[in-house]
């Protein structure tokens, strides 16, 4: 594993030579998918990913998986959910930190303290508080399940 100084592009363009050489076809897969992504990315901005751009665009690859998993789930289709979590973990490295249960909870009660929200009228308030300071560290299903327990919803 590259230390955690390099640069996340660098780190990911010698793990998909690793993965190559190992012969690891799902993690490769993965990689190369997350590759081909930031590569898009970086056409669009215009210029070479970050660090924290880098984790945004594995955040939206790691969603695809999540989603995918769900659905071969319902499907009864075991492998294939099986093949998404491996790629699911090949991504894992570059996703950013997720925060603990403590930290999201202190940060619904600071944004519902912020707008004075007090009813369901202000959930879209409290969502958009919340995550814009949480930037891909927390999943926005159990923000909103928070501030609904929080609201009364």
């Amino acid at each position: 594993m590259a230390e955690e100084s390099t640069p996340l592009k660098q780190r990911l363009t010698s793990e998909l030579k690793d993965a190559l050489r190992a012969g690891q076809k799902t993690r490769l897969g993965a990689l190369r998918l997350l590759s081909a992504a930031a590569t898009n990315r970086e056409k669009e901005l215009g210029h070479p990913l970050s660090d924290d751009e880098l984790r945004e665009v594995a955040t939206r690859e790691a969603k695809k998986r999540n989603e995918a998993i769900e659905a071969y789930e319902g499907a009864g289709r075991d492998e294939l959910a099986a093949k998404e979590r491996e790629e699911l973990e090949a991504l894992g490295p570059y996703l950013p930190e997720q925060l603990s249960e403590a930290e999201v909870d202190a940060l619904v009660d600071e944004a519902i303290s912020a707008v004075g929200a007090s009813d369901m009228q202000q959930m879209g308030v409290v969502m958009g508080a919340v995550m814009g300071k949480a930037k891909g560290k927390v999943d926005g299903s159990v923000v909103q399940a928070k501030v609904r327990a929080r609201l009364g919803g």
